[in-house]
């Protein structure tokens, strides 16, 4: 079986029934689909049940967090790539699943992912993310394909609420050096409003608490400072360093100014 489709819910059965459905119609059927629901009170077991034939495995019961939830998905898959399309998202469309099937070569498959604006959300990476990427991103996990082999050794930590699945790809990707491929597939669209939109100051809290877990501490304090920036350099002068659009400004005024620089000494 190549994929486990996994879906976590809780109490959002006015998007659960969309990603069922964005899953189950998929052209490719070489898939099996797992619901891990939170015992859920707002009718989400009765929508579960209407497509019960259409779901590999389902539960209802209290958990300990997302990724309490998401390790049970993962611990009763057995596809060789997992997928987690929680409940509100969904599928861009019907072929996914099958435009992905060609690239299926990494341990860890990435797509793109889109607000349901089409806005894209996700960034397309050329080459395997580094650990810059890292300072203030992560992958989706919508739009990750992740071979099943990565969990053999370790689950989502589940200590953490917001950053564990950032913590994850930090590990494979940078310390076990597990192989990536960007794919140009449109893999899923996504809802806003997630915990981790949210949750700022958790969100801060728990990267540095991963952050001085990984690496020793004078990396710590590097990784921290530059948190946010786009250039190493400008973190000489800290005030261009409060807006984006302000660092652009400075690098492209410094490029012109070296630019004319070389014309002048070309000509003399």
């Amino acid at each position: 079986m190549k994929y486990s489709i996994i879906t976590i819910n809780y109490n959002k059965s006015y998007g659960l029934r969309r990603t069922i459905e964005s899953v189950i119609n998929q052209s490719c059927k070489d898939f099996e689909y797992i619901i891990i629901d939170g015992g859920s009170t707002d009718g989400s077991v009765d929508i579960i049940k209407e497509y019960s034939d259409h779901i590999t495995y389902w539960v209802s019961e209290p958990d300990k967090g997302i990724y309490n939830a998401m390790n049970k998905g993962i611990v009763m898959a057995h596809g060789d790539y997992i997928n987690f399309m929680n409940s509100g998202d969904c599928f861009y469309d019907n072929n996914v699943l099958k435009q992905t099937l060609p690239y299926l070569t990494a341990d860890i498959v990435y797509g793109r992912l889109f607000y349901f604006n089409h806005k894209e959300r996700s960034v397309y990476l050329k080459e395997s993310p580094n650990l810059q990427q890292f300072l203030d991103n992560t992958l989706n996990h919508q739009s990750s394909f992740i071979s099943r082999k990565l969990f053999s050794d370790s689950l989502y930590d589940e200590k953490y609420k917001i950053v564990s699945d950032w913590k994850f790809f930090m590990e494979k990707l940078i310390f076990q050096n597990c192989s990536f491929v960007s794919i140009p597939v449109k893999v899923g669209l996504f809802e806003e409003g997630g915990i981790s939109e949210s949750a700022s100051v958790l969100d801060a809290k728990e990267r540095k608490e991963v952050l001085e877990q990984l690496f020793p501490p004078r990396m710590v304090e590097t990784f921290m400072r530059f948190q946010g920036k786009e250039s190493p350099m400008l973190d000489l002068i800290p005030q261009f360093n409060r807006t984006y659009r302000l660092q652009k400004v400075i690098v492209t005024i410094v490029k012109l100014i070296l630019y004319i620089h070389h014309i002048f000494k070309c000509n003399h």
